[in-house]
């Protein structure tokens, strides 16, 4: 269910005890068609923004506090600008890292109200806490008249999250929210921030996303983990090859002779993101042509590399994936996001999701003990204000 600014405003006036309509902003979670963990490698990637999000009501105030409501969890933190803390209820810190942000480039910020709510699922590899992160900056930029581009926001967004939320992310989750367009994916460079919109025609086909409701706690410390290994083996490139920055500029040759000999894990790894970065040029120039077939043949391979090679997937994920391998209506099938849970990203023809989700559910909940749930995802636009309405509170 979408929220809407009405209910928005309603909740933003009660919790706040203020009958002064908020400036709303909704910034979109996003799928990622192929290109997973590149972007940390000045490598390629291709997201989309798709229909469920965050989004923050926010107004300002008289003096220097902050005030923060999450509708999901019902719970208030309020601090000042001179304390911005990283607090252990979590959620805050996806806000307060973007003031902390916005404080060292010497903002002129004020204190301000501001709810947060959302339609978009926690956990699920949507990229949830990157659309907190950049509504609240646009949020912030609007309310503020701070002058921010939106590749500035994406930047900062990032540098939230890194120091806020102690995961050493890429730019790609905060681009995509941000410029996202409607039935187009973004093939962004994440070195240059140069990008494309391609158009995405599905042909009767859509995303399905299949969520494993499991996050294991692996999750960010592999992830940390897996940048550490990408560096060292361009760090072992570059004392033979000096013009090398990122296994963007690496070759399968120079890891064959440079990396190989040195650590076979390592080179397993920087051989995974040096494939797919391959694989996504490719596969835009097969969304180019139309070519959804070929796309989604590219979409498993990225799957077993993310699973066999880069091993940041786990066995729900594989469950998933092996589970729609063979079915005629399912043209593609990854795990999507960081790794260790979260979604499945599956292109299946409109017509068979049903009869998938009837025969999947019950399997998934046999093998693993857990609940599937699932969505149906569509492409739309990036970050923006709400259009206002005139509700009047009562």
């Amino acid at each position: 269910m979408k929220l809407h600014e009405k209910n928005i405003t309603i909740d933003f006036c009660e919790i706040f005890n203020t009958v002064e309509k908020p400036l709303i902003v909704r910034s979109p979670g996003r799928v990622n068609i192929i290109g997973e963990h590149t972007d940390y490698n000045d490598g390629f990637v291709l997201p989309a923004a798709i229909d469920k999000a965050a989004y923050v009501a926010v107004s300002k105030r008289n003096d220097n506090i902050i005030s923060l409501y999450a509708n999901e969890f019902n719970q208030h933190h309020q601090t000042t600008l001179n304390e911005i803390n990283k607090t252990d209820k979590h959620w805050p810190n996806y806000i307060l890292g973007i003031v902390d942000q916005l404080q060292k480039l010497h903002m002129p910020l004020a204190g301000f109200n501001l709810l947060v709510d959302a339609d978009i699922p926690i956990g699920a590899g949507l990229s949830s806490s990157a659309a907190l992160e950049c509504a609240t900056v646009f949020a912030l930029n609007e309310l503020f008249a701070l002058q921010l581009t939106k590749a500035e926001m994406a930047h900062l967004a990032q540098h939230a999250e890194h120091e806020f939320a102690g995961v050493n992310c890429g730019v790609m989750d905060m681009f995509a929210s941000l410029f996202g367009k409607k039935d187009h994916v973004i093939n962004l460079d994440c070195r240059s921030l140069l990008y494309e919109y391609v158009p995405l025609n599905l042909h009767g086909y859509k995303i399905l996303l299949l969520n494993t409701n499991v996050k294991h706690q692996l999750s960010s410390s592999e992830y940390n983990t897996r940048r550490k290994q990408c560096e060292q083996g361009v760090a072992w490139v570059k004392e033979q090859v000096p013009a090398v920055i990122a296994l963007r500029d690496v070759t399968i040759a120079m890891l064959d002779k440079y990396v190989l000999p040195k650590d076979a894990l390592i080179y397993q790894r920087c051989k995974y993101v040096v494939d797919e970065n391959n694989r996504l040029l490719q596969a835009c120039n097969d969304l180019k042509k139309g070519d959804i077939t070929s796309l989604g043949k590219k979409m498993f391979a990225t799957h077993d590399g993310l699973s066999k090679q880069y091993e940041v997937s786990c066995k729900e994920l594989d469950f998933l994936v092996d589970h729609v391998r063979n079915n005629k209506a399912v043209l593609g099938a990854r795990m999507m996001g960081g790794g260790f849970g979260g979604c499945t990203i599956n292109l299946v023809k409109e017509t068979e999701i049903n009869k998938l989700i009837a025969a999947i559910k019950p399997a998934y909940e046999t093998a693993t003990g857990l609940q599937l749930t699932y969505y149906i995802a569509s492409i739309e636009e990036g970050t923006g204000i709400v259009a206002q309405k005139n509700y009047v509170h009562v």
